[in-house]
């Protein structure tokens, strides 16, 4: 359980650091992603295909990270708060302005061997539209 725990809080340090080949070096070969109200992909190299992708539209630092796993070790889930900007539009959502946005998000694991073999990604992609189409006006 604590190897465990430990391997999902390195995951999001690499990725609040940016480091995508660390986080890539945490998961198994054949990695299963969901992508929030999205499919499934498969493998790390599609993985790293979904990192280059969000890096382009958005910018983003995970705070208030609460990571648990079972006793065996082979589930563990986290709970966050995003803090990002929406930095480019990304296909089929509204126009990114540069837009800041706080939203509370988590995910779901597996994992074997030392090497998470699923991440689930989950957020409420109705507050983060309102947040993002929202225009201050000066």
């Amino acid at each position: 359980m604590n190897e465990t725990i430990d391997l999902i809080r390195r995951y999001y340090d690499a990725f609040n650091k940016g480091d995508w080949n660390g986080m890539l070096g945490l998961l198994d070969e054949n990695v299963h992603h969901d992508v929030n109200q999205g499919g499934r992909e498969t493998g790390r190299t599609r993985f790293a295909g979904f990192l280059e992708r969000m890096n382009v539209s958005y910018s983003k630092q995970l705070k208030s990270i609460v990571v648990m796993a079972n006793e065996k070790g082979d589930r563990a889930a986290a709970e966050y708060v995003v803090h990002g900007v929406y930095k480019a539009t990304d296909e089929g959502l509204p126009l990114a302005q540069g837009q800041a946005y706080v939203l509370p998000g988590g995910a779901f694991f597996d994992v074997a061997h030392g090497k998470i073999t699923r991440v689930s990604n989950y957020y409420n992609l109705e507050d983060w539209l309102g947040q993002v189409r929202r225009v201050d006006l000066d």
